[in-house]
């Protein structure tokens, strides 16, 4: 028998393709989506106004809903806000931030 067809009897054989992805995601945990009362909603409606007008660095925790399951995970952004604008606030950098997924601003 050559020396190639001996070697390839011994090559790894993954009986089940795709196992080992499927259960890394499985295993992959999210977050829940916290919902911010009106009264927390105010609050990071005047912060984000305060940090534009004395155009001061902030830190923005915020919510990035998952593409592949249910939830998601808490991202923060630091930086200068540049505008808000259709629902979301730009940052100097140039992330998109949606309002509705904004948790806290410091």
């Amino acid at each position: 028998m050559p020396m190639e067809k001996r070697a390839a009897q011994f090559a790894p054989f993954a009986a089940l393709t795709g196992y080992n992805d499927a259960v890394t995601e499985a295993a992959r945990l999210t977050d829940d989506r916290v919902e911010l009362t009106e009264e927390a909603m105010g609050e990071l409606d005047r912060k984000v106004r305060e940090a534009m007008a004395e155009d001061r660095e902030i830190r923005i925790v915020y919510y990035v809903p998952d593409d592949r399951k249910a939830g998601g995970a808490y991202h923060d952004a630091t930086g200068r806000i540049q505008k808000v604008r259709g629902g979301e606030i730009v940052m100097e950098r140039g992330e998109r931030i949606p309002l509705r997924n904004i948790i806290e601003i410091v």
